[in-house]
């Protein structure tokens, strides 16, 4: 598997599909990274030379924050949000979610599980003798 900033990408498939397993870059990005390194799209990734290899890690790490420095900034954005109190923060704080939807029903995904509301239990029928 060939490596790019310390991330295996998958050789069978197409480099433009391959090159999206970096976290920070998606299909639109990855065509521009090609184009500027001058490599087809349709070649495969087990396919690239070394020196191919070399021109697309160069134009990522120049002109692209990926991996671990992005991961980093949005973490740093978020726990600014947080500290000045701001709304967005505070959703994020109580994990319900950031961007305006509906909570009365659905938002599942951000509340967890629904906390079920338990019944009367019976007491235990008495045995007569």
């Amino acid at each position: 598997m060939p490596r790019i900033l310390g991330i295996d990408i998958p050789k069978q498939k197409r480099i433009e599909a391959s090159l999206p397993y970096l976290y920070g870059i998606g299909p639109a990005r990855a065509r521009d990274i090609l184009t500027q390194a001058k490599i087809d799209f349709n070649r495969r990734a087990n396919d690239l030379t070394d020196e191919e290899i070399a021109r697309i890690t160069a134009i990522i790490q120049s002109g692209y924050i990926t991996e671990g420095d992005l991961r980093r900034e949005i973490n740093q954005n978020i726990k600014r949000l947080m500290d000045i109190g701001a709304y967005r923060g505070v959703r994020h704080r109580k994990g319900l979610p950031v961007r305006g939807q509906r909570t009365r029903t659905n938002a599942r995904t951000r509340k967890g599980r629904r906390a079920g509301v338990g019944g009367k239990k019976m007491p235990a029928p008495v045995a007569k003798s």
